[in-house]
């Protein structure tokens, strides 16, 4: 049964060597970065089927690989910055209810964590799910009512996106919920640490524990 359930969206790239997690290189190589980023990504769309959703999106830079579970429509990316393309997938399934949006730089996400937004009753009208990380970003956000203009010409991949973003969405005069604060994975410090204390069972801790360099910090 889906009614009253989010539409949930993972906004991703392809993990490919060079084009993604570049911040990880060095003490990483791209190859070695690349994997990584196709662990979180595994890990982040595989605690999505545990979650319930009305339809679970990928919305995708590129190519799906072998890391694609069952269980997703894959839609294209628009061009533009990151906030044309979060308001287009907002936008895209703006006239099917509810949707909650997660990215592809938090592979300690688990059902658990999401779960206070993937309830039949997380949406009344006015809502918004804010999940801000440690960075000053965020690494959720949904919508009850899906509006790209609640995200158009936010400034992102700033020490400030999730304040503006909140604010934003206050200023709309959306009632805000807080989701628990994550740490991205960014550099190797993030990853080391996010392996070890947040998430040391899944495919990212794996992968970055079969790698020959591994910064702890």
């Amino acid at each position: 049964m889906t009614a009253g359930l989010a539409t949930l969206l993972v906004i991703a790239k392809e993990p490919v060597p060079g084009r993604v997690k570049t911040r990880l290189c060095p003490p990483f190589t791209p190859e070695q970065a690349a994997a990584l980023a196709e662990a979180a990504l595994a890990d982040t769309l595989h605690a999505a089927l545990g979650m319930p959703a009305r339809r679970r999106v990928l919305v995708l830079d590129g190519r799906p690989g072998s890391w694609l579970p069952a269980g997703f429509e894959v839609v294209p990316q628009v061009g533009g910055g990151l906030d044309e393309r979060i308001a287009a997938a907002f936008a895209a399934c703006a006239d099917t209810g509810p949707a909650l949006l997660v990215g592809m730089d938090t592979p300690q996400l688990t059902p658990e964590l999401l779960a206070p937004a993937t309830r039949p009753d997380s949406w009344p009208p006015g809502r918004a799910w804010f999940g801000p990380a440690a960075d000053g970003g965020f690494w959720a956000l949904g919508l009850a009512e899906p509006d790209p203009a609640l995200v158009r010409g936010v400034p992102m991949s700033t020490s400030t996106t999730g304040l503006v973003q909140r604010r934003r969405l206050v200023a709309a005069g959306l009632a805000v919920a807080d989701l628990p604060v994550l740490r991205d994975v960014d550099t190797a410090a993030d990853a080391a640490a996010v392996a070890a204390r947040q998430a040391p069972g899944g495919r990212f801790a794996a992968r970055l524990a079969g790698l020959r360099e591994v910064v702890v910090r």
